[in-house]
């Protein structure tokens, strides 16, 4: 390994610290970020150093938001050289280990697993439920989601496997006395403290176990049942029953191991979830065609990161320690490869001591198990953002968080957000949602089918969310207006934004302390103009743009850069993509409504209970298009003209005057 290498120290600022140009080499390696005191703050490995280096230092707002905010820490970059690039991988490994850098993508856990553990490095090895980091010389089964399934699982098979499980002090003080537990005298420990086996024994009874755990099922009972066979033709009927029940005992440990994939394989399959500024990775451990154990982390994403990154972080930390490696499996199915895979197959292959593959599952069951463990990623990351949203503390701490980034004077109890949706042009929509105290409000969301430029031209982004705005507002507005008393006899005195017939709140009689747009600068610009020209001064805007999460203020040429952790943003992205997802749907709904149904919505009288019929008697519109008016007449409540115009409309080729610009019929929206 060669080691030249380069240090540059200077105040916080990226461009003061930036090697000089043609003095970092383009051969593989790892560098690493200093803050002002010399602690590392960042590893990194690369191919190319020259390029991955060069990357850090373009124009700070085109980096990822977390990436900005590591190098206006920084304070100095060094590298060292390598020759290949498992080189880079361990040596990247054993520096993230050591400096513990604080940007680094870490895979904490959202829980603490319990696991199986059987310590050989004692001479009596021990059986029991083990959590935290992993030492040398134990062997772990698991992860269990519960410690009451491994208390379970050891239960069943210590009759088979009586092996010892107490702790060194009771196993100590039953030598001294010379008497056994309680296990010891129901048959579920062989009592090595007694002497009742030797340690030579006691260590075979262990390696059985483990033979077992590790999934040689099979083998184990058949040379049971052989056992019991033999036991019964010599007529030695009570040690047969026992055989039995103990065959009856592995059968039901093995039934809650449920099989997934027939052909035996030894595998991890890795699936993620993820947002801008985290993602979710879920692990199912199988060993000999079977899920030993399942695993979860949400990890916060340092950079923009790619699928194939993420498998990269996740490979070099699971399976990089000492301690883990024999828990690489033969196969790793992943959902992306990263674009070290051949150099990362490389480093875990020398881990393991044999052969390591990285693939995708394209088809049958190790596909079908990958969507299962991607299915259960996403519920993990849904579940980490519901539980910041769920509590009250939080939730309080958030509205204060924005209120004092953006200059409020008190917390936004209603927040309101709005979105727009279309395909080039059509079928335009937007929506709003609504939360109040931190919490969706889902009665008083809305949906708006937006009408266009009168002048019939295209409608963009900014003029669908201008007309909208001032859609909304100006209910409002109209809703300040107070009520004559004699409309509303029952009330005294004025009542604006009730409704004098029921009593409610009209609709949009709220105003929101808070409106926030999805986008940049162009939107928040056009809205506040909106809101200007309708005179409301009392409601706060902002934008929040998807691809860095900047936070933008009307008239500001710098948005708000909200720490990528604080629970502002967290609420921030829930509304926003809340109002995406509402966008979305409406916008299915009318594209899909169009193109089924929009040719008879156009017939003059006919209305959807006989739409309705006309589709059921024919099944399809095509069949309906070629039927003759006669046939159509069949259908009850529709007579022959009715018939005639509705064949008209599903066969504008007949119709000229229809199928003409200058035609007399029009369509759904010149009326």
């Amino acid at each position: 390994m060669s080691v030249p290498r380069t240090t540059v120290e200077a105040v916080p600022d990226p461009t003061s610290y930036r090697p000089l140009p043609g003095t970092i080499p383009e051969s593989p390696g790892v560098y690493r970020f200093r803050d002002p005191t010399g602690r590392v703050v960042y590893v990194g490995k690369a191919k190319n150093l020259r390029n991955r280096l060069n990357s850090y230092f373009a124009d700070t707002w085109s980096l990822h938001a977390r990436t900005q905010q590591m190098v206006t820490t920084a304070a100095s970059v060094d590298w060292v050289t390598v020759g290949t690039e498992v080189e880079a991988l361990q040596l990247e490994f054993s520096w993230i280990k050591e400096f513990d850098p604080r940007f680094n993508v870490k895979y904490r856990d959202d829980k603490s697993y319990p696991f199986l553990a059987v310590t050989l490095n004692e001479e009596y090895p021990r059986l029991q439920v083990m959590r935290g980091a992993k030492r040398k010389g134990v062997r772990y089964f698991g992860p269990y989601s519960h410690a009451w399934a491994i208390r379970e699982t050891l239960d069943l098979l210590l009759r088979v496997f009586p092996a010892r499980t107490c702790s060194s002090g009771v196993f100590k003080r039953a030598g001294q006395i010379g008497r056994p537990c309680l296990l010891g005298y129901i048959g579920k420990c062989s009592a090595p403290c007694v002497d009742r086996v030797s340690a030579d024994e006691h260590r075979q009874i262990v390696d059985d176990f483990c033979d077992f755990m590790a999934g040689r099922t099979d083998t184990f009972v058949k040379r049971l049942e052989r056992e019991m066979l033999d036991a019964s033709a010599e007529l030695e009927f009570e040690r047969a029953a026992r055989l039995r029940d103990d065959i009856a005992a592995l059968r039901r440990a093995m039934e809650k191991q449920t099989v997934v994939l027939g052909d035996g394989t030894d595998a991890d399959v890795v699936a993620f979830a993820e947002d801008p500024l985290e993602a979710a990775v879920q692990v199912f451990h199988v060993r000999g065609g079977r899920v030993r154990g399942q695993r979860g982390w949400v990890v916060e994403k340092v950079e923009d990161l790619t699928t194939g990154d993420l498998v990269h972080h996740f490979c070099s930390q699971m399976y990089g320690g000492s301690e883990g490696e024999g828990d690489v499996p033969r196969e790793l199915l992943v959902p992306a490869l990263p674009d070290d895979a051949a150099a990362l197959a490389d480093w875990l292959t020398d881990h393991r001591g044999s052969r390591v593959q990285l693939r995708i599952p394209q088809r049958g069951d190790k596909r079908a198990l990958m969507e299962t463990v991607a299915r259960n990623a996403g519920e993990a990351l849904q579940r980490h953002k519901l539980r910041r949203a769920g509590d009250l503390t939080t939730r309080s701490k958030a509205l204060d968080e924005i209120a004092e980034a953006l200059g409020m004077d008190t917390a936004p109890l209603r927040i309101e957000c709005f979105d727009v949706s279309q395909i080039q042009g059509t079928d335009v929509v937007a929506s709003m949602v609504v939360f109040e105290d931190g919490l969706a409000r889902k009665s008083e969301y809305r949906r708006f089918a937006v009408r266009g430029n009168p002048d019939g031209s295209g409608t963009d982004d900014l003029s669908a969310m201008s007309e909208v705005m001032r859609r909304r507002f100006a209910r409002y507005k109209a809703s300040e207006a107070p009520v004559p008393a004699e409309e509303a006899p029952d009330a005294p005195g004025e009542l604006p934004g009730i409704d004098p017939l029921t009593g409610k709140p009209r609709r949009f009689a709220y105003p929101p302390q808070l409106v926030v747009v999805d986008g940049g600068q162009p939107q928040v610009n056009a809205v506040a103009a909106v809101l200007s020209d309708l005179g409301i001064t009392d409601v706060a805007l902002c934008g929040l743009a998807k691809r860095l999460e900047e936070v933008w203020l009307p008239g500001d040429d710098f948005p708000v850069i909200l720490p990528r952790t604080s629970e502002a943003l967290y609420l921030l992205q829930r509304v926003r993509d809340e109002a995406h997802r509402f966008a979305i749907t409406f916008h299915r709904q009318r594209r899909s409504k169009r193109m089924t149904a929009s040719a008879l919505d156009t017939v003059p009288g006919l209305g959807e209970t006989r739409r309705k019929a006309l589709l059921r008697h024919f099944g399809s519109l095509k069949r309906l298009s070629a039927a003759t008016p006669e046939e159509i007449a069949e259908v009850p409540g529709i007579g022959r003209r009715t018939a005639e115009a509705l064949l008209a409309a599903l066969n504008p080729a007949l119709n000229p005057a229809r199928s003409s610009p200058d035609g007399a019929a029009g369509t759904e929206d010149d009326k």
